[in-house]
């Protein structure tokens, strides 16, 4: 079980992650941040980019903010920075 911190920016061109926001990973993402769309989209990006079930993913903290953060199920903490980063 991975639990990483996110830095997320709503309302950008593309849905991509930029890098590091300190110990956070920023990601943009094409979703406004209204209504949980912004939520939603992490999710469904995040689950695509880890090939995991989105149902593996929780958002554990700041689903009204910028700075998130998720849990994910049988991923470890290397491992999804890695994946994110491309550091794997």
């Amino acid at each position: 079980m991975a639990t990483i911190r996110l830095h997320i920016i709503p309302n950008a061109k593309i849905d991509k992650v930029v890098g590091e926001h300190g110990d956070a990973i920023k990601i943009k993402l094409r979703a406004p941040a209204v209504e949980g769309k912004a939520n939603i989209a992490l999710r469904r990006f995040l689950a695509e980019k880890l090939s995991i079930p989105q149902c593996a993913i929780v958002l554990e903290h700041g689903a009204k903010s910028r700075d998130k953060v998720i849990r994910i199920d049988g991923l470890s903490e290397v491992g999804v920075r890695g994946a994110l980063l491309g550091t794997s």
